[in-house]
């Protein structure tokens, strides 16, 4: 989930937009009852605040919203670990 769906506001919102989600989120999910919502919202608020982080954001979901099958074209999948054992071997010591 991105930043701005995590605090329902579109990708050009202007900082107040994006102030008043997030105390909108906070008085939802208070720090005191759900910690884990509360720090996800105060991560996209703190994200969405800091125009370099929000552009990298904004670069990471452009890139991720692409199918897998489109990023590793022209690549053959490789079934072995790049050690020793193979995967499923190292999966049965877990």
């Amino acid at each position: 989930m991105t930043a701005n769906e995590r605090l329902g506001v579109s990708t050009n919102a202007s900082e107040e937009e994006i102030r008043a989600a997030y105390l909108s989120k906070v008085k939802e999910f208070p720090p005191d009852r759900s910690p884990v919502e509360f720090e996800a919202v105060r991560d996209a608020y703190e994200t969405l605040c800091d125009p370099r982080k929000r552009f990298q954001a904004m670069l990471l979901s452009s890139a991720f919203s692409a199918p897998l099958v489109s990023l590793l074209s022209g690549h053959k999948a490789r079934r072995n670990f790049v050690g020793p054992q193979p995967w499923r071997e190292v999966l049965k010591t877990k």
